[in-house]
């Protein structure tokens, strides 16, 4: 999302909301203030402030899972990026996101639930010791606070340019009541509100998928129009076209989509990132820690319905006043020109479809999802910083008590950080790359200690945390040398001089991930390995891993993951 390109629009109104929409938004604000103060009582202890005491069932958990990722960076940077690069953005979606999923929910969530740690930084303490733990807890508390500002900053420019709101009042009303809410009630009350923020958003956007799809005449007319508009029928093929970097409109191989995106930065993000294990980790017991992230699965594969479709459907159907094709543009050619960019598409999209009432209600679902990947962040970061900093380093022996005090003080404090990145976030040029950046630095890298650690009893403390040292600082330096080095540099990194900036990101994570496993495989052999009885419980090999309970195949999780994965496979094929 070009964050500049929007923030041009603060004279440009797009819309007014009707009494009944300033209703509906009202309303929603009141609620989740409500279920914070409802919850307090409920939040007393650390477990039950930080893990929602582990009673959440697996449907709840895996709402929460896939909801906590629904923030600004899909509901409002794929769809521009969809009518950027068309349905190849539906990868982030499915390979980018469900192969690790079910991943997460088969093989590596037993080893996180066995071990009752709380946060994933907590396991790499069992697992490689305090180095390890302290530096991936630092990475990833800065991570939330950035990832936290950016959700703030996109929902603060929406509603400046959808409502005309100051930007910073904007800013301060959605942090203050995430703060609110958060801090009151914890994770439990964060849980709530992304299951009640999930039903919104699929509320308030499933319209404009359905509207347009009978306006444009189906799918298969979409297509045709969108073929004759734009030239060519690159824009709604899945893989055909990423046999060559020229083939397509991202400009990516279908290596940096299947290895960098698919192989190490979804399942980077989606089994190591704290943010949605969290989630998981809340589930009331083993088995429904696992089902949580396939349930999880199954919603995310419906989600490109209302977010992809609806740039891709801007491309065929959405019109100027004089009834003429609307063209968005690049945010440098919007600020320029003053015509819309490409990351309005949804706020244009949702103007062109919803009347009064409707209205209010799509504006509500945006909020929402904004409000979800903020509270999302900030209550990693209070845990991480709660249990993995300050208990860890600075008050090993304080009460119970006093955890939870210093959990809702860090909530405030780490909302008002973000309030500061969130300006920071003004002066980035596009919210992708930014974001793709962050998941290199810190996800790439903390993926391949984490599965090391999990799969190979060999791994050692030293090679643990000198891995994961290399693989951020690499690809730290390999992010420095691109933007030093200019298209050239680009190249290098993504091995072809076609390639566009997500395509780095993507390969960038690839080789960060690459070499954090050789250092942390050269130095493991250099040192000296833990016994089986020192790895129970944290590596696959020296643990026996625990029934879940399920006696019939209905009941396993490995069932319904195949199920989904039967599905997915199914999609690729028929988008192919």
């Amino acid at each position: 999302m070009n964050l500049q390109a929007l923030a041009l629009l603060s004279g440009t109104q797009l819309t007014h909301l009707a009494p009944v929409d300033i209703i509906i938004l009202l309303l929603y604000f009141a609620v989740v203030l409500f279920i914070g103060f409802y919850v307090k009582g409920q939040t007393n202890t650390s477990e039950e402030f930080f893990l929602a005491g582990r009673e959440m069932t697996a449907w709840i958990a895996g709402l929460s899972f896939v909801s906590a990722n629904l923030g600004s960076l899909e509901l409002m940077g794929w769809a521009g990026s969809a009518y950027q690069y068309g349905i190849l953005a539906t990868h982030w979606y499915w390979i980018g996101a469900i192969p690790a999923m079910l991943f997460l929910g088969i093989v590596m969530m037993p080893f996180y639930y066995i071990s009752k740690t709380h946060s994933v930084p907590g396991y790499l303490q069992l697992r490689f010791g305090e180095g390890a733990r302290g530096l991936s807890a630092a990475s990833f508390a800065l991570m939330t606070i950035l990832m936290s500002g950016v959700n703030m900053y996109a929902m603060a420019v929406v509603m400046q340019t959808v409502l005309g709101w100051n930007i910073t009042f904007s800013i301060w009303v959605g942090a203050v009541t995430v703060a609110i809410y958060v801090m009151l009630g914890g994770l439990r009350s964060a849980i709530i509100n992304e299951v009640l923020q999930f039903v919104l958003i699929w509320a308030g956007a499933a319209l404009i998928p359905i509207l347009g799809l009978i306006e444009a005449g189906g799918w298969t007319n979409l297509k045709a129009q969108i073929a004759a508009n734009v030239g060519s029928s690159d824009y709604t093929h899945l893989w055909s076209t990423l046999g060559t970097f020229k083939g397509n409109p991202m400009g990516i191989h279908w290596t940096g989509i299947v290895f960098g995106l698919g192989g190490i930065i979804s399942f980077g993000y989606w089994t190591t990132d704290f943010l949605v294990v969290q989630r998981v980790l809340s589930a009331n017991n083993l088995r429904s820690a696992k089902m949580a992230p396939i349930i999880g699965a199954a919603f995310k594969m419906a989600v490109p319905l209302i977010v992809i479709v609806p740039g891709l459907l801007a491309l065929a159907v959405l019109k100027n006043a004089d009834g003429s094709l609307m063209h968005l543009v690049p945010g440098d050619i919007a600020k320029a020109t003053g015509q819309h960019a490409y990351d309005e598409v949804l706020p244009l999209m949702l103007i062109r479809y919803c009347g009064p009432g409707l209205l209010g209600l799509g504006i509500t679902a945006l909020v929402a999802g904004f409000m979800s990947g903020m509270a999302g962040n900030v209550s990693a970061f209070s845990t991480v910083w709660t249990y993995d900093l300050y208990g860890a380093y600075i008050n090993k022996k304080a009460s119970d008590k006093h955890y939870v005090a210093m959990g809702r003080w860090s909530t405030v404090i780490g909302m008002l950080i973000s309030i500061m990145t969130a300006y920071l976030v003004a002066h980035a040029s596009s919210i992708m790359d930014y974001v793709q950046s962050l998941f290199s630095f810190f996800i790439a890298p903390l993926f391949g200690t984490v599965i090391l650690g999990m799969l190979w009893k060999r791994a050692t403390k030293e090679g643990g945390f000198w891995g994961l040292f290399a693989g951020t600082l690499s690809s730290i330096g390999m992010f420095a040398y691109v933007h030093t080095g200019g298209k050239a540099a680009l190249a290098h990194i993504a091995l072809s001089p076609d390639a566009q900036p997500m395509a780095e990101n993507m390969y960038r994570a690839l080789w960060s991930w690459i070499i954090c496993v050789l250092v942390t495989v050269a130095v493991s052999y250099m040192t000296t390995a833990k016994t089986d009885a020192e790895l129970n419980g944290l590596v696959y090999g020296a643990t026996v891993i625990p029934s879940d309970g399920a006696t019939t195949i209905w009941q396993k999780p490995v069932f319904w993951a195949c199920v989904v994965a039967v599905v997915f496979i199914a999609l690729n094929i028929i988008f192919f």
